[in-house]
């Protein structure tokens, strides 16, 4: 994005609906709303939470409240208005056209957002469809497709873009192509994911609202270097690193996107495929900013995706997965508070930690490992002393409890040896 636009002021807006259920209080959604504006560099100048009893279909506001929000615009000299909410495109053109200002909604800061951090090629592929699945809904005659060359998907503007004119045809055209390769992408993905579940190596699925804290714990496990900012969305693109756990030779730890309340529909499809990196998971551990006054609601976020993507039993909250509750930021909570958490994580699947300190990650990895092992059973083998390939992998990948000569075979020496395996590991070496 570019440097223009990084400093944008802006006014940030909340409607308070009344007819409307929301998980999160309208302060929390405000606050959560400036989160996303100072993700992609915005300054914000002010910003206010509107209540609304009868909404309007050509403005949203009241025209008071649109007066309000003019004489705001002028007082601290804003170009920019972001409405943290739905606006029909209606909505959104009148309003540019009552306030003089660009107005962007929801839906149209988070798409800025991704469209800034998409990584991977496949990322931005999702962010493109998504952007131009929102875009064609603003389309009278002719739409304005914002190349992306660098920043953004240009629904702020700003120079490095080139402009493209072209019809409702084209943009379906361009869908459809992008959807055959997100389809590529998705089939190369479910390869990938069938290779490691023939592999011994357990999947670990970092879950969690944004700003949770994921990354900074993935990097604290895998000593990468995974982008770990207190911003909403700084990851994107799914990160997979090998990690070893007490008792446990080697497993992949997964970083994926984090969830957010009122995800544009647009996105929840287009990333789909990303987030089903958590399907194929052994363990899913759901990351919770403990010192967040909104976890609970965060949670609920959460698991309501996991619904969607039928890792979790809508009705019972069950899962077939096993899922491990990470109770993060303990560095930010009173010591009073903490004492309550930690009695509350004995009693519960969770583990208190913090990622940024460490406190807490040596008891979440043997955490980790007790639950990959806890299913381990002990088998006795018995095999040629020759068969070197299969002693290889016992030793390589299960825990070898003993080793003893076994007499004479037709070929030869045999050896038997009794070795804990897990299911997985059981079952892959059954094939080889």
């Amino acid at each position: 994005m570019d440097e223009v636009t990084r400093g944008a002021r802006a006014v940030v807006l909340c409607p308070d609906i009344r007819r409307f259920t929301y998980d999160l209080d309208a302060e929390e959604r405000l606050a959560e709303a400036q989160g996303l504006a100072l993700a992609i560099g915005v300054e914000i100048q002010h910003s206010a939470v509107l209540p609304i009893r009868q909404m309007q279909p050509n403005t949203l506001f009241g025209s008071g409240q649109v007066e309000n929000i003019a004489v705001w615009c002028e007082q601290y000299e804003c170009e920019l208005v972001i409405v943290d909410g739905a606006l029909s495109p209606i909505q959104q053109r009148n309003l540019e056209d009552r306030l003089k200002r660009k107005v962007i909604d929801r839906t149209g800061l988070i798409l800025e957002i991704f469209g800034e951090r998409a990584a991977t090629a496949e990322g931005r592929l999702q962010v493109e469809l998504a952007h131009l699945d929102y875009q064609q809904s603003r389309l009278v005659r002719s739409w304005t497709h914002l190349e992306r060359q660098r920043g953004g998907f240009g629904f702020l503007g700003g120079p490095g873009e080139t402009q493209i004119e072209a019809d409702r045809r084209m943009i379906r055209q361009r869908m459809g192509r992008l959807r055959r390769e997100l389809e590529q992408v998705r089939k190369t993905r479910t390869l990938h994911r069938e290779r490691r579940g023939r592999a011994p190596w357990p999947v670990i699925a970092l879950v969690g609202y944004t700003n949770a804290g994921k990354s900074t714990l993935f990097n604290r496990l895998t000593g990468a270097d995974v982008m770990a900012e207190d911003l909403l969305f700084a990851t994107l693109d799914p990160t997979m690193r090998a990690i070893s756990l007490p008792g446990v030779e080697k497993a992949i730890l997964s970083d994926t996107v984090g969830f957010i309340s009122d995800l544009p529909t647009q996105l929840v499809a287009a990333f789909r495929a990303t987030l089903e990196e958590v399907t194929g998971a052994d363990i899913i551990c759901h990351v919770r900013d403990m010192a967040s006054p909104a976890h609970a609601a965060q949670r609920k976020q959460v698991l309501d995706v996991l619904a969607d993507l039928d890792v979790v039993d809508a009705e019972t909250g069950t899962s077939d997965i096993p899922i491990l509750e990470v109770w993060n930021k303990a560095d930010l909570i009173g010591e009073d508070r903490l004492n309550e958490l930690r009695e509350a994580a004995s009693g519960h699947d969770a583990v208190l930690v913090s990622a940024v300190s460490g406190s807490g990650v040596d008891d979440f990895a043997a955490k980790i490992a007790d639950m990959l092992t806890v299913q381990a059973s002990e088998v006795t083998v018995t095999l040629s002393a020759s068969d070197g390939r299969r002693l290889a992998w016992l030793h390589a990948h299960g825990d070898v409890i003993s080793e003893e000569d076994a007499g004479e075979g037709e070929d030869g020496p045999l050896r038997r040896l009794t070795v804990r395996l897990n299911p997985k590991e059981l079952g892959q070496y059954s094939t080889i």
